[in-house]
């Protein structure tokens, strides 16, 4: 696949028409009920399907959920083409705000179940809630659909049947980056938060680095603002060794800003800075590092399949700004959703939807992403980018993709329990 930029995306789109084409779609849609982009239709009798989608739409990962549901709905509106109906049944979406506390997540989850009888969960946005809502879906034997929260228990470890994941997970985003990275003479420290999230992150990494050394991890409590000391740590541990690169990687999500350690003027050192996506607003301190590169699960410009195009073109439209990272996951999330409930021709019944969706493929802007039927993980493509050179500090950068790296070339470890015993099984048995 060529190199391409953000620029070059719209410029190439403009000059196609798609984007002239899908903004007159949008605002056709969008014609047909103010304030609404669903179009009316009559539901069945008594037929609907009730889909909780809890997310964190205050707390620290705010910015994350309300992408994720913005995403959501307008995956929705493009998988029933407006009418928010599969089957003859009307979908039918209960919001909850879990504010990133694992303990109201669990209590919400249940509720959900249990008082609002939604027959399908989806989310949440935070890996500690995602973890406290695992056995809740196992307790009700109710699917969850866990959107965008990453941490490799989720589907490893803590996994039940009853679990399923459109987001990647760590071990993604881990063995992604080390296609970037993983090179002879590479030194690596990490530097990330100390959760589920930032530790699971790390032993993937370090599990997928074949020729790179990492030789520090530095882990920090999620609400941290002050990384002086922890970058000197840093220093201390990279400058003493002898290397062709030595490098940073920074994985962190939420509030507070770890490219502040670039501060120490590393560059003296011969330490440069390095890591995944994130979200917009987060990617504007990638123009202070111009060359940088690193892999991502999602960037607006990468993909020119139908879905994303739509999704590109209807956002920007819209909201005046090109979808976000997590915009992406929901969107995922609802299309799997649609895809499932089409193949069971509206039955949203446990055992239907277990048997539907284990080993099924899907359509995302992402490309196709498959369930892989032993943990019900979604195999998916990852991109390897690199900053534009020039690009402004305080603004945005463009990207470039230096390659699409394939569902195929990621090899994700199984974790879960049924592997686990399958492999005890199978060692007992020799």
């Amino acid at each position: 696949m060529p190199r391409m930029t953000s620029s070059d995306f719209w410029r190439n789109t403009r000059r196609s028409g798609l984007l002239a084409a899908a903004l007159v779609a949008s605002s056709l849609v969008l014609a047909q009920g103010k304030g609404s982009a669903f179009r009316t239709a009559t539901a069945s009798p008594g037929g609907e399907i009730r889909i909780a989608h809890i997310r964190s739409a205050t707390g620290p990962l705010e910015a994350y959920g309300k992408q994720t549901s913005t995403g959501f709905m307008m995956g929705l509106e493009y998988a029933t083409e407006g009418t928010m109906m599969v089957a003859g049944k009307r979908l039918v979406v209960i919001e909850k705000d879990d504010q990133g506390k694992p303990d109201l997540g669990k209590s919400l989850l249940a509720a959900a179940y249990a008082d609002d009888r939604a027959d399908i969960a989806v989310g949440p946005t935070s890996s500690g809630v995602a973890l406290a809502m695992l056995p809740v879906a196992e307790e009700f034997k109710k699917i969850l659909l866990v959107e965008p929260a990453v941490a490799d228990s989720i589907t490893g470890e803590r996994w039940n049947k009853y679990v399923f994941r459109t987001g990647r997970n760590s071990s993604q985003d881990a063995i992604a980056n080390a296609v970037a990275l993983d090179k002879p003479g590479v030194v690596i420290a990490t530097l990330g938060q100390d959760s589920a999230f930032g530790r699971d992150f790390v032993t993937a990494f370090r599990d997928a680095a074949k020729s790179a050394r990492i030789v520090h991890e530095e882990y920090l409590p999620p609400a941290t603002t002050d990384f002086t000391a922890a970058a000197q740590r840093i220093v201390d541990k990279l400058k003493p060794v002898a290397a062709e690169r030595k490098v940073v990687f920074i994985n962190w999500a939420g509030a507070g800003n770890p490219f502040k350690i670039a501060d120490l003027d590393l560059k003296r050192y011969g330490i440069e800075i390095a890591t995944g996506g994130n979200i917009l607003p987060a990617m504007v301190q990638f123009g202070n590092f111009p060359g940088m590169q690193g892999a991502t699960y999602y960037y607006y410009a990468f993909s020119r399949n139908p879905s994303n195009m739509w999704l590109v073109t209807n956002h920007y439209s819209r909201y005046k700004s090109p979808p976000d990272f997590f915009t992406a996951g929901g969107f995922s999330s609802a299309m799997a959703l649609v895809t499932a409930l089409r193949k069971t021709q509206g039955d949203a019944s446990t055992p239907r939807l277990l048997a539907t969706m284990e080993g099924m493929s899907f359509e995302t802007p992402k490309g196709t992403m498959t369930f892989r039927k032993e943990d019900h993980q979604a195999m998916q493509a990852m991109y390897h980018f690199r900053v534009a050179p020039g690009a402004r500090p305080g603004a945005i950068p463009d990207l470039f993709l230096v390659k699409e790296i394939k569902a195929s070339e990621i090899s994700v470890p199984l974790r879960n329990r049924t592997q686990l015993a399958s492999e005890a099984a199978g060692a007992l048995a020799r």
